[in-house]
């Protein structure tokens, strides 16, 4: 398999059309068909269903996918550790959604500024799905706050792993303005809490922090803005830093609860180094120095 077939085939995959691969490669529509073509017959398996112009992947492509966005990510990294000059090429980072609003608007503006040729892909989902795609070699670094099991002791990296702290967050319950004041988890009323789907830290530790309590259904939902209006309107409570309730330009009527001091980590795979990360991480922490793995 040619290292660039493969990134035929994953752009393929995302754009879902051969029309829009072919434009955001800069190839001729034929060339990117007659490579796909040329990857099923050497693999000997379809790898794409032809729904009209829609492009869907084949369990088989599905499994591919996979392979290629790995081995596609470990050329890059090869790349990067034979160039450990000028920060360039791909930056492929992660952020929790609510540290991508609140934390990171400046500092990348400010990286963008200083290393143009960085092309910086942003990508936002909760703290564990993150994590597996920093393993996964999907993401080059990630900013999360791993859960820490209390009952373990575990920093919530595994050895494949290392973080370095950067920030720290008031997580907050956020409740509605008429909820009675709050001392301990048997004042919250039996509300659902509205939070970020399994995987987000911040739910984990909030339902942690509830426990004592009877079992609370969780309403799921996609983002702060969602989270803050239900708990606005009395349907729910929720669960957000206090960072992002600064973010409101016009405040909610809401009541908050701190429940504990979160870190947020920027998580890199051990041993993993490129000059275009060690550049964002000197602007994200200036006062740190970028040590070696």
């Amino acid at each position: 398999m040619e290292l660039a077939d493969l990134e035929i085939f994953c752009t393929v995959a995302a754009e879902q059309s051969v029309t829009r691969a072919a434009a955001r490669l800069q190839r001729v529509q034929s060339n990117v068909t007659t490579r796909v073509r040329g990857l099923e017959q050497a693999l000997g398996t379809t790898l794409f269903l032809r729904e009209g112009r829609r492009m869907a992947l084949t369990p088989e492509g599905e499994i591919l996918h996979g392979y290629a966005q790995r081995l596609l990510a470990l050329a890059e990294e090869a790349r990067q550790a034979l160039r450990p000059g000028e920060p360039a090429g791909r930056l492929r980072l992660g952020s929790m959604e609510s540290t991508a609003a609140s934390r990171l608007p400046q500092p990348l503006a400010q990286f963008h500024q200083r290393w143009p040729a960085v092309a910086l892909e942003l990508s936002t989902a909760p703290s564990q799905q993150l994590l597996d795609r920093v393993r996964d070699h999907a993401l080059d670094a990630t900013l999360v706050a791993p859960y820490a099991d209390p009952a373990t002791g575990s920093d919530g990296l595994d050895a494949s792993l290392q973080g370095l702290p950067l920030f720290t967050e008031e997580l907050v319950l956020v409740l509605p303005a008429a909820h009675p004041e709050v001392r301990g988890p048997a004042d919250v009323q039996a509300l659902p809490l509205a939070a970020f789907e399994t995987g987000c830290t911040y739910r984990r530790l909030a339902l942690d922090w509830l426990a004592p309590g009877p079992p609370r259904r969780v309403l799921e939902l996609g983002s702060y803005h969602a989270i803050l209006a239900c708990v606005a309107a009395g349907a729910a409570i929720g669960v957000a830093p206090h960072s992002v309730l600064a973010l409101q330009r016009e405040p909610l009527q809401l009541r908050t609860h701190l429940l504990r001091r979160v870190t947020t980590l920027l998580v890199r795979r051990r041993g993993y180094r490129s000059a275009a990360l060690d550049a964002l991480q000197a602007v994200l922490a200036p006062d740190l120095s970028v040590k070696s793995a």
